[in-house]
């Protein structure tokens, strides 16, 4: 009897890649909700015909009323991708990060400890841990929390609330935090997308500050990999980072995309930096690889032009999604 996965968010970025990738590698039963606001388009998820393996759900997390409908069949996963995840956004307004962050994170483990799901994963980000310097060693699993704006705040405190169901209540439970991801049909309002978008069109770039700020980039392909394996092998009450071992500014990131569209340096705009804006961050992510065997599959400079061309041959895609925001 194939196991039945409850997948929160999976109209987002990360979640409709990872319904995508078990369609077509696996034959759980997945129901996918999500409360279709403009980072979970409904487009997104069309392509995924409802048959005797998947269904959708629309419904808002951190509404019980709604996320009450859900619970017609015991689960034997949540794996949990529904976030707002907008640095900017959470700037300008904190409260919807706040309600499903937080509040719908805590509901979710409220019907894991009811017997409503077996397991939950919460899918969780290298942002929680802060910044670094440039002399300092790439997080690990037992860097302590220091989240540094709104968004990463609210999710340390979702990381918090998973840790105390752990602890308090003995739940299986497990935490994966990841570093930036990339790939198809990520919002246009991403860093990459914007960029490449930006560059086709022959608009001006906007880079923050002095475009030196760096990240560890990671192919969402290699990223739902990653949550398979931890989904499969991972042992309740761990926590495991993902990254993709690639780390660069964001002007390289920029000067990649550009050269390989062969556009000028010329469209790049230096900005006003973000408020709070994290210098650094870098993840070592040698306890997945050495405890569950996963590495990337995908080097960035490969990973970059699958993701280039998708959003050139996607451009109605984009234009949709970028005119719900």
């Amino acid at each position: 009897m194939s196991k039945e996965l409850l997948i929160t968010g999976g109209a987002g970025f990360i979640g409709s890649n990872f319904i995508r990738y078990l369609l077509n590698n696996s034959a759980y039963n997945l129901t996918n909700i999500d409360s279709l606001t403009y980072a979970g388009n409904q487009s997104t998820i069309k392509q995924f015909n409802e048959g005797e393996n998947y269904r959708f759900i629309q419904c808002d997390i951190s509404d019980l009323q709604q996320l009450k409908k859900v619970f017609d069949r015991k689960y034997d996963m949540i794996i949990n991708f529904a976030a707002e995840s907008h640095v900017d956004r959470s700037i300008e307004n904190i409260l919807p990060f706040v309600n499903t962050n937080v509040v719908g994170t805590v509901h979710l483990l409220q019907a894991v400890l009811e017997g409503k799901a077996k397991k939950m994963i919460q899918i969780s980000t290298d942002e929680v841990y802060g910044s670094l310097k440039d002399d300092e060693d790439p997080f690990t699993e037992r860097t302590p929390i220091s989240p540094n704006n709104p968004y990463s705040a609210s999710k340390a405190s979702a990381d918090l609330f998973v840790q105390s169901f752990l602890h308090t209540y003995k739940l299986p439970i497990m935490i994966t935090r990841c570093s930036n991801n990339f790939g198809p049909y990520q919002h246009p309002e991403k860093f990459i997308p914007k960029v490449i978008f930006s560059a086709v069109k022959n608009r001006e770039i906007p880079l923050y500050g002095d475009g030196l700020n760096r990240r560890d980039w990671l192919f969402v392909k290699d990223h739902c990999r990653a949550i398979e394996r931890v989904m499969e092998a991972g042992r309740p009450g761990e926590v495991y980072n993902v990254g993709g071992g690639f780390e660069c500014s964001n002007k390289e990131v920029v000067m990649t995309i550009l050269n390989y569209l062969d556009k000028s340096e010329a469209l790049i705009k230096y900005v006003e930096d973000r408020k709070g804006h994290d210098y650094r961050y870098a993840i070592n992510c040698s306890k997945l690889k050495q405890q569950l065997n996963w590495k990337p599959s995908y080097s960035f400079q490969e990973s970059i032009i699958k993701t280039i061309e998708w959003y050139k041959q996607n451009s109605q895609w984009v234009n949709h999604v970028a005119k719900s925001r």
